[in-house]
């Protein structure tokens, strides 16, 4: 493998906001995708993520297909359910952007985990990004499940060993923290501003 297992993500995200700062559609998705490989090395723990992800990736990328125009800017497709009132339907694209950020959340955090205390266990630094961002948006159902699916975490070494490539992978790890984290953190602002960024699941 050329590179990092985060290769691929980091030349991804020099593309996903427009010269005028707008998050763009389809970059972000892309770099949303490119992020499935990196936990299918995870194995069963991180099933319930990839499938999550996934699913709310191919929702919000079947909504930019219908008319790649119109949808060519990420927040338009939350603006338009706003007017049309189907913003909080558990289908809807609003509620697939406020998740796919959530996860994507908690990798971050996991990531920065990773790097930050390279002498913990790939449970600890499972729990604690979970404790940190997804818990609190999760109800009793969703909490159990995840807590028992992140006890399947891999040996932190044989990951580690795995996603390494050619390249330097603690070095990859946190730039793609330090770059993904902000556009996160935009979302959340953008979620935030039209009163959509605190459902919570069941």
């Amino acid at each position: 493998m050329e590179g990092t297992v985060f290769t691929p993500c980091l030349e991804g995200m020099k593309h996903v906001k427009s010269e005028h700062g707008e998050m763009l559609s389809k970059p972000f998705l892309d770099v949303c995708k490119t992020i499935l490989p990196v936990l299918d090395k995870f194995g069963p723990a991180m099933t319930l993520v990839k499938a999550d992800i996934g699913g709310n990736i191919s929702r919000l990328e079947k909504n930019y297909l219908s008319d790649p125009d119109k949808y060519k800017y990420l927040y338009t497709f939350v603006q338009g359910e706003i007017e049309s009132k189907t913003a909080k339907g558990s289908s809807s694209c609003t509620n697939g952007l406020l998740w796919l950020t959530r996860a994507m959340d908690f990798l971050v955090e996991l990531f920065r985990n990773l790097v930050a205390h390279q002498d913990w266990s790939m449970s600890q630094a499972c729990a604690d990004s979970y404790q940190k961002t997804l818990k609190k948006w999760h109800g009793w159902l969703a909490s159990s499940s995840f807590t028992v699916a992140l006890k399947l975490a891999p040996d932190r070494k044989k990951f580690m060993d795995v996603i390494s490539g050619s390249g330097d992978i603690y070095t990859d790890m946190a730039m793609f923290c330090s770059e993904f984290g902000p556009l996160l953190q935009y979302n959340h602002k953008f979620l935030a501003s039209v009163r959509m960024d605190d459902m919570k699941a069941s």
